[in-house]
């Protein structure tokens, strides 16, 4: 198993990225000295410090005459190293929480593969064909200790982990960190095809029922010095540390039930597995208490994966079932009580320990089971609605919409259920005025809300509503009714033959217009229509709404149709169907749209073609919205209708423009770009701006970061986007009165010009998703920017080298009108991916150039933060280049903080001492002043910072600067990567206290 062939050979090729501290190092090659070391209260570097420098000097591979690389020579130097690495490890107890913690996987692996050998495992030999009951109880205990650690790596890989942070900067850092990232890759993947293995082993080690003991210094040193004693006091059974059978069981059982979690998300019977070994693990907590076990086990989290399983598993114990509200109303759902689940979020409106966002996703459940079918839903919808209604009432929240559109039509039995659901929710003898106040005014404004004279003396007759409201209260209701509708008489006994009046044929053709404006059932939509075409010819009710909006390339081919009724059919659920796609009401216009094809497919092939294209663009947006979100590549059927859009020449069909846009986006967006750059039909790039536009696009992405010689498409794209952001001698004006860059030209891309060239609105690239095409379009406008000959402060982007240097008609150019192409674009790209750094500095530089400091710093830090793990790594210096540092400078002096100029004046290659100097000498300073020289590392500025304080006779400033520069780390003769390491702690720590500020 891990003595394999495959798992050796990544041990030993592991070698950790931290540099050695060489006079250390040789310091400690004296056994002797190392026991003494490990006993000081916090020894200087610390244990598994030196577990690294010691492995990593023992897998140092060896050069040969011929200049050969060769493997580490198995010699008594190398072999002392592994001995003092594995002593570290013992005096730490080989407790997996801390050394997992602090060493890499490559390090670990490559310990306990030294462990596995010095405890006599036999090379070769599969763990799981060995029996553990046999072996020497030190050999049993690496065996375990090794299994153990294999699972706990392969379940912590499955999620985000905090990485190990990075030693300091060296030339070569960036090989030994993808080094160890490779390895580790090979490491996993040995353990994961070992996993089932490692598994068997631990469940034997449940049967083992004895005593183990795992290797001391002592125990170590006896190997080491006596090669004889192999067989005897190393390996009987009283020779190390004892572990418990017990401590064994509680350490295996959890590890067991870890792996049989993870396992669970694709075979949800291994949750049963997982259950049984977490509930053993917490019994055996119990009965030994946790305090005496060598390896320590997280409860709190061992008490989530309880309540999870709980949650995950059908269990006959209806105890354990009903345990919290939460398995409960899982088991609800599960089982189809749905009625159980309306009384406990009843219940819960009195204790309100239900969060708001789990009340909703329940809710949201419900809906969606209700709308696949199950009429009988409907109701628990409408409860479990009110429900969290009046919680949402109770805890001063606003009033979902869902509320209003369930109550649109109230019935009797709604407004029983809601005055119940009122009562329940609130105790009138300790309640809190707020409380009280809350309830009136949704009761109060209930009955505003209502035209139905029966309904409000039902809610104004209760009991709640009368305890609640005082009589000037109720009074003062009633005289609002009435002047909002001065014919209705709110008397307390209801005239029972005002409802018997007969409704007349206005009354029924105005509510069946008001049912059609509600209306999203397309069979619905059309029996409303027969039925309003049989009472009046004369209305055309396509107009009754002025929401229903059909774009006019459409409008003139509809509202040709000869029959009034089909017309109206046609517009209505046209307009419906855009209204639901622009509100992402997918699944209702996906229905309105089908029944439009079928009904035009009988006697207009031209706008069959149109809703087919209309059908498309949604199962674009539908495809966007929901897999391709989450990365899922669309179906190569969506691609094919895509491209045959795009080629589709059938004359006298009404486009829409938005179509080819969304279209040539999804190709760029799926990086269809083989097909726009080599298959595309010529025909079709000249004759389609789109297509053209999007081929320039693609090729320019795909010749990234090519050489300067293959950059002739980047060129041609640069030429035209220069060509539309040109200005002519008329400028067309949009609605808003800006000038939109289109310029009236007879050319291949004239409809380009009409259609994409409008940058303030930006419809071609609002579309656009993939990264590497927002990248190169927002590198070309801002270069476009850069160019102006006026421009104070450039703007940086990735990529920029790709573009010309210079425009032959400077003056042609509207660069106020790309200055704000440049800020939507950013601003548009962000939403995207607010973690891009690039866009992220760019908007920095767009704060910078238009004096809002503030702004600029906050996202220089931000773009530096989403880099390194808010500052726990190096922020790149490809990031924080010397221009960004140099800016952020220039940030913090314009809003007077010149102690972080000083500062910041050490990030520079260079560091600017006379700006820091200058800064350090001003006295009127917005920031903290003193409370920043502990993350000041030149010793330079400190001592200056001390002469300063002293001439201008300020003590305690000047005992701060002192007791700054006496930190021992600081001292000039400490090797230099002491000092970075020291630079490096105090960057992190002053860019993390400004994100602070600035966030």
């Amino acid at each position: 198993m891990s003595a394999e062939a495959a798992d050796r050979e990544a041990a030993t090729s592991s070698r950790p990225c931290t540099p050695p501290q060489t006079s250390w190092f040789e310091f400690v090659l004296e056994e002797s000295l190392l026991e003494q070391h490990l006993q000081k209260p916090s020894p200087d570097p610390p244990p598994v410090q030196l577990i690294v420098q010691f492995l990593e000097q023992a897998s140092k591979p060896s050069v040969n005459e011929q200049n050969q690389v060769q493997p580490p020579p198995d010699n008594k130097r190398n072999r002392i190293l592994k001995l003092l690495a594995l002593k570290v490890a013992a005096h730490l107890k080989w407790d997996l929480d801390v050394l997992e913690k602090s060493l890499s996987v490559p390090v670990l692996n490559m310990l306990l593969n030294e462990l596995l050998c010095i405890s006599k495992v036999p090379p070769g030999t599969k763990h799981v064909d060995v029996d553990l009951s046999s072996l020497p109880p030190t050999t049993a205990m690496a065996i375990l200790l090794y299994n153990r650690w294999a699972i706990r790596t392969i379940v912590q890989s499955s999620f985000p982990v905090k990485q190990v942070k990075p030693g300091p900067p060296q030339l070569n850092v960036m090989n030994h960190v993808q080094q160890e990232k490779e390895l580790t890759e090979n490491i996993l993947k040995v353990l994961k095809e070992q996993a089932a293995d490692s598994i068997l082993v631990l469940e034997g080690a449940l049967k083992l029922n004895k005593d183990l003991y795992v290797h001391t210094i002592r125990t170590l040193d006896l190997l080491a010095m006596e090669p004889g004693m192999v067989n005897g006091e190393t390996e009987s059974s009283t020779a190390g540390l004892k572990i418990s059978a017990e401590e064994i069981q509680c350490q295996v059982c959890y590890d067991l039930g870890a792996i049989y979690f993870q396992q669970g998300s694709t075979n949800a019977a291994v949750h049963e597995k997982a259950k049984e070994k977490f509930f053993k693990t917490k019994e055996l907590i119990a009965k030994n208490g946790s305090s005496s076990l060598h390896f320590t086990i997280d409860e709190e989290r061992l008490a989530g994966y309880c309540q999870a399983c709980e949650v995950l598993t059908s269990s006959s114990d209806d105890a354990s079932q009903q345990a919290t509200p939460y398995s409960q109303i899982h088991s609800c759902l599960k089982s189809g009580k749905y009625q159980d689940i309306v009384k406990i979020f009843l219940e819960d409106n009195l204790t309100l320990n239900l969060p708001e966002q789990f009340r909703q996703s329940v809710l949201r459940e419900l809906f969606q089971k209700a709308q696949q079918g199950n009429d009988a839903l409907d109701e628990v919808c409408f409860k479990v609605c009110v429900c969290n209604t009046i919680c949402d009432v109770l805890q001063g929240r606003i009033i979902d919409i869902q509320f209003c559109q369930l109550f649109l039509k109230p019935t009797k039995e709604k407004i029983d259920f809601l005055l119940e659901v009122c009562s329940g929710s609130i105790n009138l003898e300790n309640a809190s005025e707020e409380l009280k106040r809350r309830m009136a005014a949704f009761l109060k404004n209930l009955c505003l809300g209502m035209e139905d004279l029966q309904f409000v003396f039902m809610i104004s007759s209760h009991e709640l509503f009368i305890k609640l409201l005082k009589d000037d209260e109720r009074k003062l209701l009633i005289d609002q009714m009435r002047k909002r509708s001065p014919r209705i008489n709110l008397c307390t006994k209801p005239v029972t033959s005002f409802y018997d009046i007969p409704a007349s044929a206005s009354v029924n053709i105005g509510q069946l217009e008001h049912q059609l404006i509600l209306s999203v059932d397309p069979w619905r939509i059309r029996q409303i229509l027969i039925e309003l075409h049989g009472m009046t010819s004369e209305r055309q009710f396509w107009t009754i709404s002025n929401k229903w909006e059909v774009p006019n390339v459409y409008g003139n081919v509809i509202l040709g149709i000869k029959d009034s009724l089909t017309r109206d059919l046609v517009y209505i659920l046209m307009a419906k169907g855009l209204h639901c796609c622009a509100i992402k009401d997918f699944v209702h216009a996906k229905q309105l749209f089908a029944a439009c094809l079928e009904l035009v497919t009988e006697f207009s092939p031209k706008l069959r073609q149109v809703m087919l294209n209309e059908m498309l663009l949604l199962d674009i947006y539908t495809h966007e919205a929901g897999p391709g979100a989450s990365g899922e590549r669309p179906p190569s059927d969506l691609i094919s209708r895509v491209r045959g859009y795009l080629e589709m020449r059938v004359p006298d069909i009404p486009l829409r423009q938005v179509i080819a846009e969304e279209c040539v986006a999804f190709l760029l967006n799926w990086c269809e770009n083989e097909y726009l750059t080599m298959q595309v039909p010529l025909p079709l790039v000249q004759t389609n701006p789109y297509v053209k536009l999007g081929q320039l696009l693609a090729a320019t992405c795909k010749e990234l970061p090519g050489p300067k010689e293959s950059r002739r498409t980047a060129k041609d794209l640069w030429e035209v986007v220069v060509q539309i952001c040109s200005v002519s001698n008329q400028h067309k004006r949009g609605n808003d009165g800006r000038v939109s860059l289109i310029k009236h030209r007879e050319s291949t891309l004239g409809i380009m010009y009409s259609g994409v060239s409008s940058v303030y609105g930006n419809t071609f690239f609002s579309p656009l998703q993939e990264p590497l095409v927002l990248t190169t379009i927002l590198s070309l406008f801002v270069k476009l920017h850069n160019v102006r000959e006026d421009i104070v402060n450039d703007i940086a982007a990735e990529h920029i080298s790709i573009w010309p240097s210079s425009i032959p008609n400077l003056q042609s150019v509207d660069f106020e009108a790309v200055a704000i192409t440049v800020k939507e674009l950013v601003s548009y790209a962000l939403t995207i991916n607010a973690n891009n750094h690039f866009w992220l500095i760019i908007q920095a530089d767009i704060y910078f150039a238009t004096n809002q400091y503030s702004a600029a710093l906050h996202y220089y830090l931000q773009a530096g933060a989403v880099c390194s793990d808010f500052f726990n790594k190096m922020v790149p210096p490809d990031v924080y280049t010397d221009q960004v540092i140099k800016r952020m400078i220039k940030c913090c002096s314009l809003l007077n903080c010149h102690t972080q100029v000083a500062i910041l004046c050490q990030f520079l290659r260079e560091v600017d001492y006379k700006t820091a100097f200058k800064a350090l000498q001003e006295q009127n300073s917005h920031d903290a002043m003193d409370s920043y020289y502990e993350y000041i590392w030149d010793v330079t500025i400190l001592e200056y910072l001390t002469y300063l304080h002293h001439k201008r006779g300020e003590t305690d400033k000047r005992q701060i600067a002192i007791k700054a520069i006496g930190q021992t780390e600081l001292n000039a003769s400490n090797p230099e990567e002491v000092l970075q390491l020291a630079a490096q702690r105090r960057k992190k720590k002053f860019l993390q206290a400004m994100a602070k500020l600035y966030f």
